[in-house]
């Protein structure tokens, strides 16, 4: 009974090493994904004078979850450099700041 309890203590200690293999393997697949994602480089975009643009909603003018999160289309008017642009409403109304490129998005109607 005692010499079964000690095989039993064997099997499960040679089982123990292959499980702390596995995970070990899994951590660093996980870690290098990890990685790999922090490393990639968003797309840049860039975008041309006159072409129509969605932008991101301000969290104020959100109601609730289910409001939409982007807002227009507007024009692009003028563009700045580093990513940023001077938009306007469609019915020609400026906009007072800019918007980085990371906020906005291209309006497909």
């Amino acid at each position: 009974m005692i010499e079964e309890s000690i095989k039993g203590r064997k099997v499960n200690l040679d089982l123990l090493d292959k499980e702390r293999e596995q995970a070990h393997i899994k951590a660093e697949a996980l870690k290098r994904r990890v990685e790999l994602k922090k490393k990639s480089k968003p797309r840049p975009r860039q975008f041309r004078v006159a072409e129509l643009l969605m932008r991101k909603a301000h969290p104020y003018q959100m109601e609730n979850k289910l409001s939409p999160k982007w807002t227009g289309p507007f024009r692009v008017v003028e563009v700045l450099g580093n990513g940023a642009y001077r938009l306007e409403t469609l019915e020609g109304g400026a906009i007072p700041q800019t918007w980085n490129e990371a906020n906005l998005k291209f309006y497909f109607s």
